[in-house]
C-alpha cells in the first residue's frame, strides 16, 4: 500500500491525492456497508425488515460489499498482470483466495432472499478495515504526525514521530479485539451454515443449490482458517460431551455419529484438488479478506 500523502502538502491537496486512489474507494466501501448494516438493523429489531427501506439497505449492504472486494481483486490480479498461466490453475488460484472467496459470496447474498445473519461476518471485517485504515490513512492525512520530543526518541537517535492520541487508540482496539471478533465471525458464519441446512431440509425455493454453495465457502474457510477450525472443534465437543451423556438415547447417538459422518464425506467428496491434482500447488496460499 502507498504510504499517505507528504504532511509538506496543503490540506486541500492531501485529502485530493487521498480520494484519488483506489484504496478510498475500498474504505469507502467498507464505510458504506457499516451504515448499511446499521440501518438494516434498525428496521430489524422494529420489525420492519421487510420495509422498502429495509429491502434497500439490505442490498446495498451487500453491493458495498462486492465493490471492496472487488477493488481487492482488481489490485490483486488485474492491475499487476497475475491471470497469466493456464485455466485450470488460474481458477484454483482465484479460488484459494479468501477475497475471491467473500466477492462470490456477497453477490450469491445479494441476488438471494434476505437472511440477516449473512451481514454479520461483512460488518465485523469491515469495522476493523474501516478503523485500520482511519489510523493508517485518514488520521495522518488529516492531522500529519508530529516530531517526537527528545524524551519520546528512539534510544538510536533517529528521528521519530508521535502518533496522534486517537490512532493510538484505535490501534489498541484492533490489536485487543481482532482475535475474539475473528472467532465471531467463524461463529456466525457456521451458524449461517445450520441455518441453510434447516431451510434445505423444507425444501424452500432455492435452497438447496444456496446450501451447496455456501457449503463450499465454508469448507475453504475451515481449511485455510483457525478461527472456523477452532468453532468448528469446539461445537463438536459440546456436542460430543452432550450426547454422550448415559440419559441420551442411543438413536440419538447413533443420529448425531451418522451426521459426522456424512460431513466428513462431503467433506472429502467437494475437495477440487481431487480432481485437478496437477495444479494442487495453484490454491495452496489463500489470502485473509481485505
Amino acid at each position: 500500500m502507498a504510504p499517505p500523502p507528504p504532511s509538506t502538502l496543503p490540506l486541500g491537496e492531501r485529502l485530493k491525492l487521498l480520494a484519488q486512489t483506489l484504496q478510498f474507494g475500498w474504505f469507502l466501501g467498507h464505510l458504506t456497508l457499516i451504515l448499511a448494516v446499521f440501518r438494516y438493523f434498525l428496521s430489524y429489531i422494529t420489525f420492519n425488515y421487510y420495509s422498502g427501506m429495509a429491502k434497500a439497505s439490505y442490498r446495498f449492504a451487500f453491493v458495498s460489499a462486492a465493490a471492496t472486494y472487488g477493488i481487492v481483486v482488481y489490485k490483486a490480479y488485474i492491475a499487476r498482470g497475475r491471470l497469466g498461466g493456464s485455466i485450470p490453475a488460474t481458477a484454483m488460484k482465484l479460488a484459494g483466495d479468501e477475497n475471491v472467496q467473500y466477492l462470490i459470496m456477497a453477490l450469491v447474498w445479494l441476488y438471494s432472499r434476505q437472511i440477516p445473519i449473512a451481514l454479520l461476518p461483512f460488518a465485523i471485517y469491515s469495522v476493523f478495515h474501516v478503523a485500520t485504515y482511519t489510523r493508517t490513512y485518514l488520521i495522518p492525512t488529516l492531522q500529519p504526525a508530529k516530531p517526537a520530543t527528545p524524551a519520546e526518541a528512539s534510544p538510536s537517535g533517529r528521528p521519530t514521530t508521535k502518533q496522534s492520541p486517537m490512532a493510538e487508540s484505535i490501534g489498541r482496539f484492533v490489536k485487543r479485539y481482532y482475535d475474539a471478533s475473528m472467532g465471531l465471525v467463524a461463529a456466525f458464519e457456521m451458524a449461517l451454515l445450520f441455518r441453510l441446512i434447516g431451510s434445505a431440509l423444507t425444501f424452500s425455493s432455492g435452497s438447496w443449490v444456496l446450501l451447496v454453495v455456501y457449503f463450499s465457502f465454508f469448507r475453504s474457510r475451515y481449511a485455510h482458517s483457525s478461527f472456523v477450525q477452532g468453532t468448528v472443534a469446539r461445537a463438536t465437543a459440546r456436542v460430543d460431551a452432550a450426547v454422550s451423556h448415559q440419559n441420551t438415547p442411543p438413536q440419538v447417538r447413533q443420529g448425531w455419529e451418522m451426521f459426522k459422518g456424512l460431513v466428513r464425506q462431503a467433506y472429502d467428496v467437494t475437495d477440487v484438488r481431487r480432481y485437478l491434482g496437477g495444479y494442487q500447488g495453484a490454491a495452496a496460499g489463500a489470502k485473509k479478506p481485505q
